[in-house]
């Protein structure tokens, strides 16, 4: 049962950093909450009133504390435990739908957030950034993610067919790739069983079921959103086209649920989603999201700890970005994969990531040159040692020492 906690002016409810799985609600009384800004290193504040809940993004996404909270008054606050919150959220779809929306408005924004600190001020028209990124996947030689590309955009926008440089990308992608397919039959595009577990398991599910090979689009950035994603087997990587380059935005797995954020918002894809190897996955349509997400409470669940999770990773992300020197972004690089994969003894100080130089621009939001001249650096100085497939961190405590020093130069 959920319980009645009190507490005192002046009294602090939780503090940034602390791990809580605790979730609240605001019952009388007043709070604030202070959380550092990112991109200013200065302080927010904001008032909480009756009725509104606080402490769910780091309790459903098992992350750290994010902000303080501290009373401005005698106040009294309704304290729930993580099945408690699940129960409620499952058994009111007004609720769900609200906080759903909520949390993909805060996710939308760390991405509005991002562009900005990239230098995306202005986004070109559809047409204009589809073909951006069908010509990033070309000068990558990703062929069958260009080949994918080039057909939404032909299908969406038929008028294109008639541009001499869509034309002859596209006759040279779908060249290529068949001469890849030739050369590797065991890449053939062939439907493989599908093995649905859990909840979707159902047979109601079976009609909703979708199989993509590896390097297939499954959504692209800048067409509009009309299906969402849940991920049976496989892994799909989120990337977005940034300066001619495809920057990686995350790795999703089994479980996780991707394409929801247009749906609810009705804006254009922020993000293209490729397969990486084979990607069993369940596609429902906008039409019904409702309707599924208020029947089908697990999946309510499933989308809402999956809104938790990415904006707390995003949010690390940007911090990255906002570094204002390019060692310190790349050896936040490496504390961050640190972070997202603790080792189970962590006095031990050596990490090895399955991470290439391209992976480390990416995440840094730098040039492959301005990456490579900042990684010989710390080779020379003997704290990386790069190897063709993946980058060891001899003192992963040096990583986060060059952070800090470095962030405190103005």
């Amino acid at each position: 049962m959920p319980k009645a906690i009190s507490y005192t002016k002046g009294s602090i409810v939780y503090f940034e950093g602390d791990i809580d799985e605790r979730i609240f609600i605001l019952k009388q009384g007043q709070l604030v909450i202070m959380r550092k800004n990112i991109e200013t290193q200065g302080t927010e504040s904001e008032l909480l009133k009756s009725g509104e809940f606080f402490g769910i993004r780091s309790a459903i996404g098992h992350v750290p504390r994010e902000e303080t909270v501290t009373a401005l008054s005698e106040c009294q606050c309704l304290v729930l435990s993580i099945p408690e919150f699940e129960a409620l959220f499952s058994s009111n779809k007004q609720l769900m739908m609200k906080m759903l929306k909520v949390f993909s408005g805060q996710l939308r924004q760390v991405h509005k957030k991002i562009d900005s600190v990239l230098k995306l001020t202005e986004e070109p028209d559809l047409q204009e950034g589809m073909m951006s990124v069908a010509r990033v996947f070309f000068e990558d030689e990703r062929w069958q993610s260009c080949v994918d590309l080039c057909q939404k955009l032909s299908t969406l926008h038929p008028e294109i067919s008639k541009d001499r440089d869509f034309l002859q990308m596209s006759k040279t992608a779908n060249a290529n790739l068949i001469k890849y397919l030739k050369e590797n039959p065991e890449e053939s595009y062939a439907p493989t069983p599908k093995s649905n577990s859990g909840v979707f398991s159902l047979p109601a599910f079976k009609r909703f079921s979708k199989t993509y090979n590896d390097g297939q689009v499954i959504i692209a950035e800048f067409e509009k959103g009309e299906t969402f994603y849940l991920i049976e087997k496989g892994t799909v990587q989120l990337t977005k086209c940034v300066n001619g380059m495809n920057k990686n935005l995350d790795i999703l797995k089994p479980g996780e649920i991707f394409g929801e954020m247009a749906i609810l918002d009705n804006s254009p894809r922020s993000a293209t989603c490729v397969a990486r190897g084979k990607v069993d996955c369940l596609e429902f349509n906008k039409a019904n999201f409702e309707i599924l997400i208020t029947g089908n409470p697990q999946i309510g669940l499933i989308l809402l700890k999956s809104f938790c999770k990415r904006v707390y990773d995003q949010n690390r992300r940007f911090k990255i970005l906002t570094l204002k020197d390019n060692q310190a972004k790349i050896a936040d690089v490496f504390c961050m994969f640190d972070e997202m994969n603790p080792i189970p003894n962590p006095m031990e100080d050596k990490r090895k990531f399955n991470l290439k130089l391209t992976d480390v621009a990416h995440w840094a939001g730098l040039s492959i040159d301005e990456t490579r001249d900042e990684i010989n650096k710390l080779v020379a100085s003997k704290r990386i040692e790069v190897f063709d497939d993946y980058i060891v961190i001899p003192r992963i405590r040096e990583m986060k020492r060059i952070v800090d020093t470095k962030s405190m130069i103005k």
